[in-house]
């Protein structure tokens, strides 16, 4: 009987997948020339070549107004001047929130902890790949498990906080994504913390930066005035030129979203030559992990497991064919590379293909890795760990969910 061609590809493809995992098996512990995983890629905006996008707004350094992260770096061997589109710390946010999603369509599992509440008759739940400083973060350390036993106290908890360079195992089975994306316990007070540096890094920016301008008000269809009001914590209302009574506060209509603002000029976007993204995980990085008194086989799946969780994260994260950063910044991939970074030969850096450039790829890949490391003895829990707000945090996150009234939002 004849094989479906399709049958033969899934199988050819399924070969492939093997082989790259012993390459990677063999690269994540330092045991072959390649060095690390890079990917580089090419964006246009949605709008066209030289389109207008939006960075990220700080508040500059020397004005003290907002602005955009401009540096000089070199582009190519040519010093240039980029904007920055997406830190390295965004970045990693991104991947860790498509294997989140991942994760909760089902089409895998990441041991991570979870935190669960209710606030203002709203669900609230915030997850180590979600948390700032993941599982270190503090919503965990100052939250209890349904027995009321403090985070730290747990065994969990108990066994991130022994965790140590020479032995980081608890990690790998609570919240392996640490361990790809850097964690640092810096919200205990200890001689000693955990800090992993990030296996994962990448960052997008763009070339050649021209900064436009924009005209920012607001048109009222009723043009209301704009009068000073006074303000309690049930509304507002009309002083009509009076002063407000002793202990009542103030504010113009504008304040509280009525009334016209005349445009005023601000930063409007940029205008780049190019947009490049640029990502590596660094093989040499996750070769250094321990995981205690266990067995090589262990410690070395363990480390290509890690590796795999990268390039799936990054796959899930930007491996389709367009990208939305922000309001303002949507991108379209023009080229892209996946490719093994090897050992130079002859002054010259040596790359070649990698065969994992689609999402489909990547979880097949992951998924290799987890039955190989779970035949060395790895054991990951089917579930979350999951915790509740202690009194404390649970009255501040409450808070952070009441109506204190009208005007604008506060900033902090």
């Amino acid at each position: 009987m004849a094989i479906p061609s399709s049958a033969l590809t899934d199988l050819g493809r399924s070969i492939v997948i093997e082989e790259l995992y012993e390459r990677l098996h063999a690269a994540a512990n330092a045991l072959s020339e390649d060095s690390a995983i890079r990917v580089r890629a090419a964006y246009e905006p949605t709008s066209g070549s030289g389109g207008r996008i939006c960075p990220p707004t700080v508040k500059a350094k020397s004005t003290d107004a907002a602005g955009y992260l401009i540096e000089p770096r070199y582009v190519e061997g040519d010093e240039v001047r980029v904007v920055l589109l997406d830190q390295r710390q965004s970045q990693a946010n991104r991947c860790e929130q498509a294997l989140l999603d991942a994760v909760r369509r089902e089409d895998l599992f990441l041991p991570h902890l979870e935190l669960t509440t209710e606030a203002g008759g709203t669900a609230v739940s915030i997850t180590s790949l979600e948390a700032p400083h993941r599982s270190c973060d503090a919503y965990f350390r100052d939250s209890q498990n349904e027995e009321g036993t403090t985070f730290d106290k747990t065994g969990v908890g108990a066994a991130l906080r022994r965790a140590g360079a020479a032995d980081l195992r608890a990690y790998l089975d609570q919240s392996p994504a640490d361990l790809v994306y850097g964690v640092w316990d810096s919200h205990r007070k200890r001689r000693i913390q955990v800090k992993v540096p990030r296996a994962y890094t990448s960052e997008m920016y763009g070339v050649s930066p021209l900064v436009g301008v924009r005209a920012a008000g607001r048109v009222d269809r009723l043009n209301l005035a704009g009068d000073t009001v006074a303000v309690t914590e049930t509304g507002w209302s009309p002083l009509d030129g009076a002063k407000p009574p002793r202990g009542v506060a103030s504010a113009r209509m504008s304040e509280l979203g009525h009334g016209m603002i005349p445009p005023s000029e601000g930063i409007g976007g940029v205008s780049v030559k190019a947009v490049h993204r640029q990502a590596t995980v660094s093989l040499a990085q996750l070769s250094s992990l321990r995981f205690g008194s266990v067995t090589e086989e262990f410690t070395a799946a363990g480390r290509a497991l890690l590796a795999s969780i990268a390039l799936l994260g990054d796959r899930l994260a930007f491996g389709a064919s367009a990208l939305h950063l922000r309001s303002g910044c949507d991108l379209v991939v023009v080229s892209e590379q996946v490719e093994w970074v090897q050992r130079g030969r002859n002054g010259v850096p040596v790359t070649e293909p990698m065969e994992c450039t689609t999402s489909r790829d990547a979880q097949a890949l992951f998924e290799i890795a987890l039955e190989r490391a779970r035949k060395s003895g790895l054991e990951w829990p089917v579930e979350p760990f999951r915790v509740r707000p202690n009194a404390s945090l649970q009255q501040a996150i409450e808070k952070s969910y009441e109506i204190a009234g009208i005007g604008a939002a506060e900033e902090e």
